[in-house]
């Protein structure tokens, strides 16, 4: 434990060094909250009054995509194929107890996030559900599932592949999730296809909790578990610390 923690305090703090990735992690979703919550562009549910009743809980969704899947999946591949990784690999720690300081590093970076996310949200008139307290877990468990899938990918690929793959499924995640437009309104394969997605579970089981009057998410927090279950356990088993 002691291991892991060390491990997970050193993360963060060279993650707090740099300053200009965490401000991207956090400009980028607020900036796309406040625009699409002023301009009517996308289509919401039916039954939604303001945007921002259903854009915030995809926005923290996609926050926590961002930073565990392609903030910490990409920083991580580079790490690797520079050689900064190759010690690690012959001390105590292990694959997943460092997995693990990974992931609670990303976790700490996500309470700043989101809490500057809610604070926005709130100016721009975002009242939550009273279950709000329940968002923690999917936050967690989201965390769980978009980091094993960035360190898989980060453990696997070269630098640049992995650069090129993670941008590339961000963007599949982004647009069939469910994040920025419902899933309801995709066509019938691609929605069924969403509701399997860990984009398409963290978003659903987010609006279920945060905005009122949202379906339930009995299925997709079945989805959204096997996914922060599976995930990092494949990262555990596949990830090299030498490209």
């Amino acid at each position: 434990m002691r291991a892991l923690t060390t491990q997970a305090r050193t993360e963060l703090a060279l993650n707090l060094r740099n300053g200009e990735q965490l401000l991207v992690a956090i400009a980028i979703p607020v900036l796309l909250l406040v625009f699409f919550s002023s301009v009517e562009v996308l289509p919401v549910p039916e039954g939604v009054n303001d945007a921002v009743d259903f854009l915030t809980p995809g926005i923290l969704a996609l926050a926590v995509m961002s930073s565990a899947m392609v903030s910490l999946g990409i920083s991580t591949g580079f790490e690797r194929q520079y050689g900064v990784l190759k010690r690690l690999g012959t001390t105590p720690l292990g694959r997943s107890r460092w997995v693990a300081a990974k992931i609670a590093m990303v976790l700490a970076l996500l309470v700043i996030q989101g809490s500057v996310i809610v604070v926005v949200a709130a100016f721009l008139g975002w009242n939550p559900d009273p279950r709000a307290a329940l968002a923690v877990m999917a936050v967690v468990l989201g965390a769980l599932a978009f980091g094993g899938v960035g360190l898989v990918l980060a453990g696997t690929l070269r630098g640049t592949v992995n650069l090129a793959v993670t941008n590339g499924l961000y963007l599949l995640l982004l647009l069939a999730g469910g994040m920025i437009i419902p899933l309801e309104t995709l066509p019938g394969p691609m929605s069924t296809i969403g509701e399997l997605l860990p984009s398409g579970a963290l978003s659903a089981v987010l609006q279920a909790i945060l905005r009122e009057g949202a379906p339930s998410a009995g299925s997709a927090w079945v989805v959204l578990l096997v996914w922060a279950v599976a995930a990092p356990l494949a990262a555990t088993r596949l990830f090299r610390w030498e490209p």
